[in-house]
């Protein structure tokens, strides 16, 4: 039964699902689509995470001569027999994933992509001794394949050509136009970007798409996947027939993550219906076409945690498995509107842009324009609304990535602060020294060049957990201080202790009015010291003098008070 599958936690091969008894999702009526509406050359734009290399692998299971056909009973595209009568298991079919092809150098970057292209071409051994082929032919094979010291040798001339020869070769032997997938295309240009051999990996990939996708004559139809559309000039130059379909696009929405009625669905084998509100606030609001989507893999993650213990919080799945450097890139290079914009989406509300679906890596961060249109297209930010010329009205679209956004934001005005150490250490010393009408004015000039949170929606405790994680953040500066922070509990953050190597103890309470009354908040802050007795754990601790302040902040202002 379907409530016992187990869930596929990082499954990328489709086989897979019906030999491990794996829970799938169906997505098969990809391949209709893409059979009726694609068209010679598509690429399918998505964030990571969306379940690419999954598609990819199906279509590969599918479309591939010998293929398992019983891999397909039951799911959607085997109800279409006289499709699948025309095209399962048809065709010859050259996948690859460039995901792999990376290096510190452009050489050991060519050499992962002769690996990636060796290997696939080793998988049709049978051609080495093919009949269909001509010596000529099985020489050229052998190029392909013939390795030295487990490594592949093909030459340079061969390695530009090596899709268009490996489509050649196979139609040669099967009669039959050849079907080509290439997963995570734009890998190699981005880890070309971060090393410094862009020019050169940009001129291997064009070559190597020119010739696998335009000058190919034995190429029935091609898919890319990517993340981001690399401007057609800068890879797809003279190739006219790329059919585009990236999220903007209204094209194959619903086949690259899982729809409301999916994720319903999911939860309901698996008894999980209780945590569809909370599933839905974190890990739903990408607007792909006019489709609202899940990502999977949280969905996946959550569901997972929640068989474990049915009382598991959510967690930022998405955001934790890789490295998200362009938020902080763009958060780097934002100047003070940028700042009051982002203030706008962490409220909830939309921006409107200009957005560029066609950039190349070295220019994605030539402009703060630019990185809006790569959030956009990565997926940490959605569209609500499309207006003329390319505008759209911006949003982020879960709680998952606002978190992340609150996270970046911490970390970078950790580090700005840091790096004026006479300011921060001037800022620092204040607190021991009772000196509250300095700690107020530097924490304003503070908060005047940082990020706030302004939400009204926002509920109280969860507006002083920004505060407090942005001063604690400035604290942690005095490496020689003894700094404790309460975790974080169902009514917020408590205090904030400093033990200082004088033996002056610190006690911090942070308050946010919701009425704007900062002098309020302070009195309340100070008053629930006294009643929770915070400073009693500074005397058991050999402090010999204890300062108490009450901190309120309201939006970028705030209010020091020092007990008497």
């Amino acid at each position: 039964m379907a409530s016992r599958k187990k869930l596929p936690i990082g499954i990328e091969d489709f086989g897979d699902f019906a030999a491990d008894h794996f829970y799938y999702v169906d997505k098969t009526s990809l391949i209709r689509d893409l059979i009726q509406n694609g068209g010679k050359v598509n690429l399918i734009t998505r964030p990571r995470r969306f379940g690419k290399s999954l598609n990819m692998s199906m279509l590969k299971y599918f479309f591939e001569i010998g293929c398992d056909k019983e891999l397909f009973e039951g799911l959607q595209i085997a109800e279409d027999k006289e499709l699948c009568k025309l095209y399962m298991g048809q065709f010859p079919v050259i996948s690859i994933t460039l995901k792999g092809v990376e290096g510190l150098n452009f050489a050991s970057a060519a050499d992962a992509m002769r690996n990636v292209i060796g290997t696939e071409a080793d998988r049709f051994a049978f051609l080495r001794n093919s009949n269909q082929l001509s010596e000529n032919e099985k020489e050229k094979y052998r190029g392909l394949t013939d390795m030295s010291k487990g490594c592949y040798t093909m030459n340079d001339t061969l390695l530009l050509t090596s899709l268009q020869t490996l489509s050649m070769l196979l139609y040669r032997h099967f009669g039959r136009k050849v079907i080509l997938l290439i997963d995570e295309y734009d890998v190699p240009l981005d880890k070309a970007f971060q090393y410094g051999y862009y020019e050169e990996m940009t001129a291997l990939v064009r070559s190597l798409l020119g010739n696998g996708l335009k000058t190919n004559e034995y190429l029935q139809f091609a898919v890319l996947t990517g993340c981001l559309r690399i401007s057609k000039e800068s890879i797809f130059t003279g190739l006219n027939n790329l059919n585009v379909m990236s999220v903007a696009d209204e094209y194959f929405e619903e086949y690259f993550g899982f729809t409301d009625e999916e994720v319903k669905e999911l939860l309901s084998c698996y008894n999980l219906e209780f945590a569809y509100k909370t599933m839905k606030q974190w890990y739903d609001g990408y607007c792909f076409g006019n489709r609202y989507i899940y990502c999977p893999w949280d969905v996946m993650k959550y569901c997972q945690a929640l068989l474990k213990n049915r009382n598991a919080m959510p967690g930022n799945y998405w955001t934790n498995t890789s490295g998200n450097a362009m938020v902080r890139r763009f958060i780097d290079k934002a100047n003070q509107q940028t700042r009051n914009e982002i203030e706008q989406l962490i409220a909830g509300q939309s921006i409107t842009k200009v957005i560029n679906m066609e950039l190349t890596y070295n220019e994605l961060d030539t402009t703060i324009d630019n990185l809006w249109s790569v959030l956009y297209m990565t997926g940490y930010l959605t569209k609500q609304g499309s207006m003329e010329n390319n505008t759209l009205r911006l949003a982020i679209p879960n709680r998952e990535i606002r978190e992340l956004f609150i996270l970046q934001i911490r970390e970078w005005f950790r580090d700005t602060t840091h790096s004026d150490a006479l300011r921060i250490k001037k800022f620092c010393t204040a607190f021991p020294e009772n000196n509250a009408e300095l700690i107020e004015e530097m924490l304003n000039y503070y908060l005047w060049k940082s990020i706030s949170i302004r939400d009204t929606a926002v509920q109280k405790d969860k507006k002083e957990n920004f505060y407090h994680g942005l001063l604690l953040g400035l604290l942690q500066y005095e490496e020689s201080w003894l700094v404790k922070s309460n975790a974080e509990s169902g009514e917020g953050y408590s205090d904030i202790l400093i033990e200082t190597q004088e033996r002056i103890g610190v006690v911090i309470e942070v308050k946010y009015p919701e009425d704007g009354n900062l002098e309020t908040g302070c009195l309340a802050a100070l008053e629930q010291i006294e009643q929770k007795g915070y400073a009693a754990r500074l005397e058991e601790d050999g402090m010999k003098q204890i300062v108490k302040y009450g901190i309120a902040f309201y939006k970028k202002n705030c209010r020091v008070m020092a007990a008497e």
